[in-house]
């Protein structure tokens, strides 16, 4: 018994992986080019590089997902190549794109692959508490086992995914680009849980291109480059600096410092909404985007933000009001759909790849440039497409966006994630747009795609139009972005000047910790005419899942805090105001609104104190 359970337990100092030499082509492309890397018990490993340099092919080797053209691999002393080899080893996976089915409920999904032909592992009853527990601690919130998938979030299904990798307790847990659907605070709690594991000896290997994560999380990382290793760097060598040299060949790490964030030159605006609200519950709000400027949209998964961005690009109804954009002489037109938004010259750029973004049977030529077919072509009524013309529009973004492929010709998905979408982002750069919204694009693209297409979308901006980006990472609106909007509670709740942007403010707003004034101001909603009588609107909570909704006029605001006046006006959060406000009548009788709601979230309760 004692033998058996020192077999079991993997020395933390000894190689767990070990891959020498390994070359793998897909016809003429070389995905790895004699790569050799190790990793050991009891650490997370990274590895790291530009897009197209062999990461997610390396986690696929290791895998048992692809055979190698030559080299070795040795996984725990073996040799797997089979996935099903490799679940047997202890080998558990979670892969880039969020792999779920979305007609199946969550247990379904969480338990998939776990049970034997003529053999179940748990019973139904059992497999539903289970699913119930991992969700809980992996999501931080209670899920529904019986709920379909295809009705969450993509943040709960990447959830999904991890914790059915998590199931069998592996001691090889590979996460390629698993952070990428995954907000700030819920990246945090990934980042927990692998270091438990890497605290009971399971090597924890990650695919990944965010730079500033990996610097956090890593023990040891192994950059690849055009599908060789070029460096290993220790912990305390994990820089940003370091990690550029390697991955590009060249010092790029101070380039994004001396940005200054764009400013627009003129008034005119290219997009207005009015009253529009996401959520049927959800506050109204009016939105203005001035040509020459960038807008970030932040906030935590699940806060309103994605839906907001989907309603401007036509994508998604609103709930209420309209959205209207300009023409350069100044006539509006509805976007109430998303041939609207096409007529109005807007383009949408989405994050989620596999579900919104490519044509998987489709080559990488026509996912780029079949939205205008109909535009470029030729013979009149014959309507024969203009392929010369299409092939230099293609030629030109494949270039900017630096897209490595093999040939035009070949199928989309012969691309590694990252040129996939860089492939959606040339995309809308190509319909020549006046406005593009961009949700998430940057989402498995490397540093050095990423600069290029902060170069293109100033230069974009600089031109005259206009550009809405949201994105899951703060660092990326910093020296880029005109003004942040942050949405809370399916509604903006803050805002900040692009030019004196800190990162810290931001997070705070996200858990909901500022006072709310930067949506008054010349870089909030309406920076044309900023808002005279704002409204904040917050939800508190109760321990029996009750809920109530208040909103309070700033003239109010600065009243209330006179009374309370125990902190200088400035340090009184607006949760506390409300709180006050809800709970004693005499702090601002009848002038605040207050809606009441169920467990169900169906209304109770609404009147005014």
């Amino acid at each position: 018994m004692a033998a058996n359970a020192a077999d079991d337990t993997i020395s933390a100092s000894r190689d767990t992986i070990l891959v020498r030499g390994v070359k793998k082509y897909f016809g003429p492309t070389r995905a790895l080019d004699g790569a050799s890397f190790s990793a050991r018990a009891g650490e997370i490993h990274a590895i790291v590089g530009g897009n197209g340099c062999g990461k997610s092919t390396m986690a696929k080797v290791v895998s048992g997902i692809l055979p190698i053209d030559s080299g070795t691999v040795s996984i725990l002393g073996e040799t797997p190549s089979t996935p099903a080899e490799s679940r047997a080893l202890g080998i558990s996976t979670v892969y880039q794109e969020v792999l779920v089915a979305d007609e199946c409920s969550v247990v379904d999904n969480i338990f998939m692959g776990a049970d034997h032909l003529f053999s179940k592992t748990l019973s139904q009853e059992r497999k539903v508490a289970r699913a119930g527990e991992l969700m809980d601690e992996l999501a931080g919130e209670p899920v529904d086992p019986h709920a379909l998938v295809g009705t969450l979030p993509l943040g709960l299904k990447q959830w999904i995914t991890i914790a059915r990798a998590l199931l069998s307790e592996p001691k090889i847990l590979i996460l390629d680009e698993s952070s990428a659907a995954l907000d700030f605070d819920s990246t945090e709690r990934l980042f927990a849980k692998m270091r438990a594991l890497r605290d009971r000896g399971t090597t924890v290997l990650i695919v990944t291109h965010r730079i500033a994560e990996l610097i956090r999380i890593s023990d040891r990382a192994t950059v690849l480059r055009d599908g060789r290793d070029v460096g290993v760097l220790e912990k305390h060598e994990i820089t940003e600096k370091n990690l550029l040299a390697l991955m590009t060949g060249e010092d790029r790490s101070g380039e994004r410092g001396i940005l200054v964030a764009p400013q627009p030159k003129t008034a005119e605006r290219a997009i207005k909404a009015r009253g529009i609200a996401i959520w049927p519950e959800g506050r109204s709000f009016d939105f203005d985007l001035r040509r020459g400027e960038i807008v970030g949209v932040a906030g935590l998964d699940g806060q309103g933000q994605d839906a907001f961005v989907r309603v401007l690009a036509g994508v998604m109804p609103a709930a209420r009001g309209l959205v209207q954009v300009s023409d350069r002489h100044d006539h509006w037109q509805p976007v109430r759909n998303l041939p609207e938004a096409v007529k109005g010259r807007i383009a949408y750029v989405s994050g989620d790849r596999k579900r919104e973004g490519i044509f998987a049977s489709l080559s990488i030529f026509e996912n780029m440039v079949m939205p205008l077919y109909r535009e470029k072509k030729r013979g009149g009524i014959i309507g024969i497409i203009d392929r010369g013309t299409l092939g230099t529009i293609f030629k030109r973004e494949a270039e900017n966006l630096l897209i490595k492929f093999g040939m035009k010709e070949d199928r989309i998905t012969s691309l590694s994630g990252g040129n996939q979408q860089k492939v959606l982002i040339g995309r809308g750069f190509a319909m020549r747009p006046d406005v593009i919204i961009l949700n998430d694009p940057a989402r498995g693209i490397d540093v050095g795609a990423k600069t290029e297409l902060y170069k293109h979308l100033r230069t974009f901006a600089d031109e005259g139009r206009a550009v809405i980006y949201m994105s899951s990472e703060i660092e990326e609106f910093l020296g880029f972005a005109t003004r942040v909007i942050v949405f809370r509670d399916g509604a903006p709740f803050d805002a900040f000047d692009g030019r004196k942007l800190d990162p810290k403010q931001v997070l705070e707003a996200m858990f909901g910790q500022t006072s709310g004034q930067g949506l008054s101001t010349h870089f909030g909603l309406t920076p044309k005419r900023a808002a005279t009588s704002p409204t904040d609107v917050v939800t508190l909570g109760s321990g029996d899942g009750i809920r109530v909704r208040v909103e309070v006029p700033e003239s109010i605001k600065t009243q209330m805090r006179a009374q309370l006046g125990a902190l200088p006006h400035s340090q009184i959060p607006i949760e506390r105001l409300v709180a006050a406000a809800a709970t004693d009548v005499k702090l601002a009788p009848k002038t605040i609104r207050v809606v009441e709601f169920d467990v169900d979230g169906r209304k109770r309760v609404e009147g005014t104190r």
